[in-house]
């Protein structure tokens, strides 16, 4: 689990985005966090304590002067063995105060004693107008000035019947932000630029030759480079996954269009990944109308041409980035990938069976450079993924 013994305060301000608190709540406690409710009197005309104990299992504070602790100093005891502090939502009101040091309830109090090192991020929402008032944008300068992360805001509908920046970011992109809080940050500034999931080679408009990847690895290291600080983007092939938080997406369907997206999106990049399961064929007669069957016929023959080696071309590139192969083989991986590594002339290549991996959510991963190979055992995808991504991190130069 991506939070596993991480102890997570979450504040909530007054605001009708409370309702996005209780499923975060939940959803940081399935990630392996345990969550301390801290709320303002405000927040509780918009949520009850009661709903926010039982989704988090812990008694709700609310009050400054609560005697449920020993020596009457939550403001002092709520944070000194926690994680970080995540404010979600924090209003307008709420911001004001961290910025200029006010101390006039448990919440505010508690933030401002904090210990120097511990984390504070803040998921702001508020109306259009407020977000963009003069006063809040100092604010909200000043509140990133001091160290204080900023979780959003975003754009969309709102309750109040307007629309604009400001709406919080919702529970799946904020508790993404919390993760990528964790993580150090060993690709900051970097671009990296990777390919995943199948492609697809038609035959005819409705029927087509592609394989069984997921997509799964590669959105898992879309993701990991992310967390890790890096701009990334993720030229992908037909998979169901969401595209990771952060990540600039860019969909095709066949092995050219990866190729020229590829191409098109190479200037500028620091790292290269090709994850994606390339066909290695197309369809050289594909049927622009879908073909019938004739009994008497038989079956259509079908005529093959190689597709472009889209790794192979960004390899052989004067300017490359660092690149970064993939190879999923059925035998003889030993074999084979260390053979592909060299003829693709790249300097790390990383090898799997195939069968195994496919649509699992675990793997396991053989890495090959020029020293030799080195195993990283079976793991779930998003470990081996960060695993990954700190070996190339390494590999870079600084």
């Amino acid at each position: 689990m991506d939070l596993a013994g991480k102890k997570i305060v979450l504040g909530l301000t007054g605001g009708i985005a409370c309702y996005k608190a209780a499923e975060l709540t939940r959803a940081l406690g399935k990630a392996g966090a345990s969550v301390q409710v801290v709320m303002t009197q405000a927040a509780t005309q918009f949520i009850t304590p009661v709903t926010m104990q039982a989704l988090s299992g812990k008694p709700v504070y609310a009050d400054q002067w609560d005697a449920r602790i020993a020596n009457n100093m939550a403001h002092i005891d709520l944070s000194r063995d926690a994680d970080a502090i995540v404010i979600a939502p924090c209003s307008t009101d709420f911001i004001s105060k961290l910025v200029h040091g006010a101390c006039d309830d448990l919440l505010s109090t508690l933030c401002i004693a904090r210990p120097a090192h511990l984390p504070l991020l803040v998921a702001p929402a508020m109306n259009v107008e407020m977000w963009q008032n003069p006063a809040t944008q100092r604010n909200v300068a000043q509140l990133q000035a001091d160290g204080i992360a900023l979780l959003g805001p975003d754009t969309g509908a709102q309750a109040c019947g307007e629309n604009g920046m400001g709406r919080m970011l919702e529970p799946e992109q904020l508790l993404e932000q919390i993760i990528a809080s964790f993580q150090p940050k060993i690709l900051a500034g970097k671009h990296v630029l990777l390919t995943a999931g199948p492609t697809f080679e038609p035959i005819d408009p409705v029927r087509g030759i592609t394989n069984l990847s997921s997509g799964k690895m590669g959105y898992a290291i879309a993701r990991a480079a992310r967390q890790a600080g890096a701009i990334v983007t993720l030229i992908s092939g037909p998979t169901a996954l969401d595209a990771p938080f952060g990540v600039q997406r860019i969909e095709v369907q066949t092995a050219q269009q990866m190729h020229d997206a590829v191409l098109e999106q190479l200037t500028g990049q620091d790292v290269f990944i090709a994850v994606a399961a390339v066909a290695d064929w197309r369809v050289a007669n594909a049927s622009a109308q879908k073909l019938k069957k004739d009994d008497d016929d038989g079956a259509p023959v079908l005529e093959f041409a190689q597709n472009p080696d889209i790794l192979a071309t960004v390899a052989a590139l004067p300017k490359r980035p660092y690149c970064v192969g993939f190879a999923a083989e059925s035998e003889n991986l030993l074999q084979y990938g260390e053979q592909k590594r060299q003829r693709k002339n790249i300097p790390l290549l990383v090898g799997n069976i195939g069968h195994h991996t496919f649509g699992k959510d675990d793997n396991e991963l053989v890495l090959f450079d020029a020293l030799g190979h080195t195993l990283l055992p079976r793991n779930d995808k998003q470990a081996l993924a960060r695993q990954l991504i700190a070996v190339i991190a390494s590999r870079l130069p600084h």
